[in-house]
Formats: structure tokens, sequence, C-alpha cells
């Protein structure tokens, strides 16, 4: 329990490359859990990501603009030392199938073995979002198909536009000749 009038802090880190409606999900959620919902949008250098960090924070940004206890905060740092750094008392991280299990397993340890006093809360996807992945989402984009029932619109539009510009997007293959 935490301390009456005491304000919980909670941070969802990710790279949202692209903000999903999985994404979404979790930060709704979440905000429900806390007083204040960091998102934290991360560098992560063992991804190339296909959006440029003041891009990422921008687009989860706009997603996240009508509600109104989070804040999207971009960071390059470990991430317990950022939920520090922001007063975080919780870390929310959102589970979509026994393989995050096991990572997310392994990162909650190592976070409670650097910071005993932020605990990691697990959120457990929607059901209808569960096989959504970003990696994935850009992935289908790349060979021309839909996406607009893992994003909203507007990332929609801007994955599309961000393929187009690099040249990336095939054709469909409508079948065989």
């Amino acid at each position: 329990m935490t301390e009456v009038g005491k304000t919980v802090v909670g941070v969802y880190p990710g790279t949202f490359d692209p903000v999903t409606l999985g994404h979404m999900d979790i930060i709704r959620r979440g905000a429900k859990l806390v007083d204040r919902l960091i998102v934290g949008v991360a560098t992560n250098p063992s991804k190339s990501p296909l959006f440029t960090l003041d891009e990422r924070v921008a687009h989860v940004r706009r997603e996240t603009a009508g509600l109104a206890n989070v804040e999207v905060v971009p960071f390059d740092a470990l991430l317990i030392h950022f939920a520090e750094s922001v007063g975080a008392q919780v870390i929310i991280r959102g589970l979509r199938a026994v393989a995050d299990f096991e990572y997310e397993f392994q990162m909650a340890g190592m976070n409670q073995q650097l910071s005993s006093t932020i605990e990691t809360v697990f959120l457990m996807a929607d059901v209808a979002l569960q096989p959504i992945a970003s990696r994935l989402v850009k992935e289908i984009a790349s060979y021309g198909g839909a996406i607009d029932r893992f994003v909203s619109p507007a990332i929609a539009a801007d994955v599309t536009r961000r393929l187009a510009e690099q040249g990336v997007v095939q054709r469909r293959v409508t079948g065989a000749a």
C-alpha cells in the first residue's frame, strides 16, 4: 500500500516503432492503475527503428493526447535509472505470449536487483491484440499489406509514408501468372 496522499507514478517503457493498438491498450489500462503514467520512449541500439526518437515521441504524444494522466518522455538510459529519475514506484510491462514472459521475467528480476523499491507489474494483452508486434506491423506494411487493424489510421499513414520514402513498399502479389 502507498502512503496516504502519495502520488503513484508508473513507467511504461518501449521503443514504440510504431506505437500499436496493443501498446495503446496497455497505456490506457496502465493509466487506470497509477496517478501518473510516464510512457518512456527508448532509444534501443539493438533495433534499427523506422522512425527517429523524436518522431516516435511525437507519435505517442499524438495517440495519448486524450489521456489526462499520461506523459510521454524520451529516454536513453538503463530503464531502472530512468524510472528512478522520474520518481516511479512501478514499471508496467505488457505480455502477449509465453515468449514475452521469459524475457520480461528475467528483466524484472534484474531490475529488482538494481532497485528493490520499484515494482514491475505485468498486464496481459487484450486477447484480440495479442498477436500485434511493431516488427510485424512494419513487415506487413513493407509488403503492401493492410495494417489498419493493428495501428491507428494516423500511424498507418505515417508507416506507409515512411516506407514509401525509403522505397521499401513492395507490391502485393495477387495470384499466380
